[in-house]
């Protein structure tokens, strides 16, 4: 009993959930990240580079039947597309960095609001009268 006790303590954290939540939203990026490598950069590369596939590329290390094989293209395919999956992440990150900057310059952008000097309510920055205290507002 003791046991459960101290392993739903644990599970059941908030640190534990947030990181469950995160590693299902990440496994679901990873999809999106591989679709757009796989099905949008891979085919515009290869019909720019003439449809080259490095992942064939081996060379053979002696003779006969079970002779090794030094598979470097595999090796290569896969430095090609670690490249394709960071730049894709990085285009990503750099996009939502940018919608970031926008929202924090227009909320910076915003005035102060105009506070009443007797009820310290928020007033219209054209109004003559406080509309909370009716106070008549000076240099107005």
């Amino acid at each position: 009993m003791k046991l459960w006790k101290e392993f739903k303590e644990f599970a059941f954290k908030g640190n534990v959930i947030d990181l469950a939540v995160g590693v299902i939203i990440g496994s679901a990026f990873t999809a999106i990240v591989n679709s757009v490598v796989n099905d949008l950069f891979t085919p515009i590369l290869s019909v720019i580079t003439g449809r080259v596939d490095f992942s064939t590329l081996s060379l053979t290390l002696g003779t006969g039947e079970n002779a090794p094989v030094l598979a470097y293209g595999s090796f290569l395919q896969a430095v090609f597309n670690f490249l394709m999956v960071a730049m894709c992440i990085f285009m990503f990150v750099k996009g939502v960095n940018k919608l970031h900057r926008k929202v924090e310059l227009r909320e910076e952008a915003k005035p102060a609001p105009r506070l009443c000097p007797y009820c310290y309510g928020e007033i219209n920055e054209k109004a003559t009268r406080c509309p909370h205290c009716t106070s008549e507002l000076k240099g107005s």
